[in-house]
């Protein structure tokens, strides 16, 4: 996504989506400050969204929605979105919406498979097996929720 914003391949109008940045995904929720501060710098604050599964800090601006759960590394349906995809979105409306027919995201749910990350801390392994998904706190499950 830095790269694409970087590279001015990102326009006005469009839709940054950036996954599997979740507490599973990332694993723990990777902040989101460098892509939103560079969408702001390079004069797309008002005209691009962002949205992802990851976090976003206190000094982000612009249309920014983070936390979306389930997260890619559920098999969310942020994990679905392709590169063309309308997504609607209307702040008064309280609205965020894939404008992809059903039968489309069938297929792309039967073909979905789990990025795999290397994790090389056996700490964040744990972490990532253990962990509930945002809309649960991102915290860790115990023995008995397992």
């Amino acid at each position: 996504a830095i790269e694409g914003i970087m590279n001015r391949k990102v326009k006005a109008g469009n839709v940054v989506v950036i996954r599997y940045e979740g507490p599973k995904g990332g694993p723990g929720m990777q902040e989101m400050l460098a892509p939103t501060s560079l969408i702001m710098g390079m004069g797309l604050g008002e005209s691009v969204a962002l949205i992802t599964d990851g976090r976003f800090s206190g000094a982000t601006r612009g249309a920014s929605i983070g936390h979306v759960s389930p997260e890619a590394a559920e098999g969310g349906l942020i994990a679905l979105i392709e590169d063309g995809d309308e997504i609607e979105l209307d702040v008064d409306a309280h609205l965020l919406q894939l404008n992809v027919d059903e039968a489309t995201l069938e297929k792309r749910r039967s073909a979905w498979k789990p990025m795999t990350k290397k994790i090389r801390s056996k700490w964040l392994k744990r972490y990532s097996l253990l962990v509930s998904n945002a809309s649960h706190g991102a915290a860790l499950k115990t023995e008995l929720e397992c």
